[in-house]
């Protein structure tokens, strides 16, 4: 394996893509956010390829933004740069499926719900923290607003309380829960599913799914991204993760 934060390898017109930062527990820095962005953008242009598998090499699925680099980098920027890779998900020509074996935590769950299908372990859990740190999921608001119900994205983004996977598939946050020993023939199942059919089908079946989400990212991502710059950079939220950081 190389140092890079990002891996990919291919399986029978797969492609995988694994984020691997554990230091970080797959925060999203700059780094791994271009990173991905790069291995994705390298999978739109194959193809070869019916689908994409993005998962972790370990545990957490992703922390959500990297507190430790927000202190210090235009938050507006990177914010435009989690907008960017959201989209190219949802725009990416074929089905993206997501695997969850591990908590899944703010920032990260704008790849989750970006995604085309998001098989998950039933010990999961998630929760949209920014809240508590004064901050609120603008970016990933867009995606999140299109998969969930509107109770439900009330109570996530308002309490931050953790929810676990039973509830992440009753408001639609993921397609499949599953126990730990039935996960590898879960997504097994999905991505023969995805071999099966005809690239020009997955392409243009997925285009169809995803028209408005990929219109919504292109009509309100730059004004979410400047909403999020602000919170980030305001004292209070500054205050809080620094605090948060020292924990």
């Amino acid at each position: 394996m190389s140092d890079a934060l990002v891996q990919r390898h291919d399986e029978d017109r797969i492609a995988v893509i694994t984020l691997d930062s554990p230091g970080n527990r797959n925060a999203l820095s700059r780094r791994l956010v271009a990173e991905l962005g790069q291995a994705l953008a390298e999978a739109g242009a194959d193809e070869s390829l019916h689908g994409v598998l993005l998962r972790s090499s370990h545990p957490v699925f992703c922390a959500g933004a990297d507190l430790k680099e927000a202190a210090t980098v235009d938050m507006v920027e990177a914010a435009r740069s989690i907008i960017a890779l959201q989209r190219s998900i949802a725009a990416l020509p074929v089905p993206v499926v997501t695997r969850l074996d591990g908590p899944v935590r703010a920032g990260g769950l704008g790849l989750v719900a970006s995604s085309d299908i998001v098989v998950c372990r039933d010990d999961v859990t998630f929760a949209l923290t920014e809240v508590r740190l004064g901050l609120a999921a603008a970016v990933i608001s867009i995606p999140l607003r299109a998969r969930l119900s509107p109770r439900a994205a009330s109570a996530w983004f308002l309490t931050g309380r953790q929810f676990a996977a039973a509830e992440a598939l009753e408001h639609g946050l993921v397609t499949g829960v599953v126990d730990e020993a039935g996960m590898d023939a879960a997504v097994a199942g999905v991505l023969d599913d995805l071999r099966a059919g005809a690239r020009q089908g997955l392409v243009e079946a997925k285009r169809l799914l995803t028209a408005d989400l990929v219109a919504d990212f292109d009509a309100r991502g730059d004004e979410m991204a400047r909403l999020s710059g602000l919170l980030f950079h305001s004292q209070v939220a500054q205050e809080r993760m620094a605090a948060a950081i020292r924990r």
